[in-house]
């Protein structure tokens, strides 16, 4: 995994912040004249894919390890890409904000966010979440291995029994982009026990057959959203196993994923590309070794390929922002 600076602050985000970019709002009151002026056109053959460097950035490969979170006071630590991105921070994609809470026993960490969804992942630890507001008043019991989320509204407050990691992932990013804060919460707030988690995924790896699929998992849904079938209408999560042994065949997806890696023992791998051989194998493929603890992003459309060379099995969680593709009918999922 790269080194990356420990950026741990107390809470880099306010429901009054302002996004930390300058950007100067039209004024539609100005004289007419002048609103011709930014008007632009382009060449469709020169302009129609502006994802390139110096202009719309593409996502780019990156890994952070397990020594962020594994020692040192309580905050939140984001995993900030927002200045190779272009965009208003902190961001990991686009759309998405990943980070790390570490949450020394007897202590609080406020985990608040202009955001329609906030994902938690309990990665050691357990403590209680409390978020009230006007219209809810929510508290949760989490222990090592539960997933929660948290629609907009609310000024969550995490409170540790034990020293205590959790991943959260949110969708201010997407709200900054679009100049707007969410109005209405869009699904009740959910708690998804690893327990239950890890007996289901098991059941599953257990099936007849599951030896020749191209993957394990469990896709997490929510009642309130049956469209999509997705954890929040923006968020996707996957809660994945790799059998010890295990090669998957490649595949690839329009969303951009912020992988967070559970659990696993050295030997375990994810191969990256943009291209394919003629015999199904990545062409070129880049080697990202996973850490247990550690997090790391696949780029959109990026043909990538997990491979499990322990002789223990290795979990994944996958968050990614195809709830939204999802919905907009652009996920594009395809296996090789």
């Amino acid at each position: 995994m790269t080194q990356t600076p420990d950026t741990r602050m107390a809470n880099p985000y306010s429901d009054t912040a302002a996004p930390s970019d300058t950007v100067v709002p039209w004024d539609p009151s100005g004289p007419a004249e002048t609103h011709a002026e930014k008007a632009l056109l382009f060449d469709y053959r020169q302009a129609a894919n502006p994802v390139r460097p110096g202009l719309t950035e593409p996502i780019p490969y990156r890994c952070w390890g397990p020594e962020l979170h594994s020692s040192g006071p309580s905050g939140v630590i984001p995993l900030d890409l927002s200045a190779e991105l272009g965009v208003a921070g902190p961001a990991t994609s686009p759309g998405l904000a990943a980070h790390f809470i570490r949450i020394q026993a007897g202590e609080g960490v406020r985990a608040s966010a202009v955001a329609t969804s906030s994902l938690f992942y309990v990665l050691s630890g357990s403590g209680r979440c409390d978020n009230r507001d006007a219209d809810s008043n929510t508290s949760i019991r989490w222990e090592t291995g539960d997933l929660f989320v948290l629609p907009a509204g609310g000024t969550p407050l995490l409170e540790a029994d034990h020293d205590s990691v959790l991943y959260w992932v949110h969708d201010a990013p997407l709200l900054r982009y679009l100049g707007v804060a969410p109005t209405t919460p869009r699904f009740a707030p959910t708690h998804y026990r690893g327990e239950w988690l890890r007996s289901e995924l098991h059941k599953l790896a257990d099936q007849p057959g599951s030896e020749r699929s191209n993957r394990l998992a469990l896709l997490l849904a929510n009642k309130d959203l049956p469209q999509t079938r997705t954890v929040t209408h923006v968020l996707w999560a996957m809660f994945g196993i790799g059998p010890a042994g295990a090669r998957q065949a490649p595949h690839r997806h329009q969303s951009v994923a912020l992988d967070l890696i559970v659990d696993c023992q050295p030997g375990v791998y994810t191969l990256v590309g943009t291209e394919l051989n003629s015999d199904g194998s990545i062409r070129n493929p880049r080697r990202i070794d996973w850490e247990a603890g550690g997090a790391f992003i696949t780029p959109p459309g990026h043909w990538h390929a997990h491979v499990n060379e322990s002789d223990q099995p290795a979990y994944l969680l996958p968050i990614q922002d195809a709830g939204l593709q999802t919905y907009l009918r652009s996920l594009d999922i395809r296996f090789a």
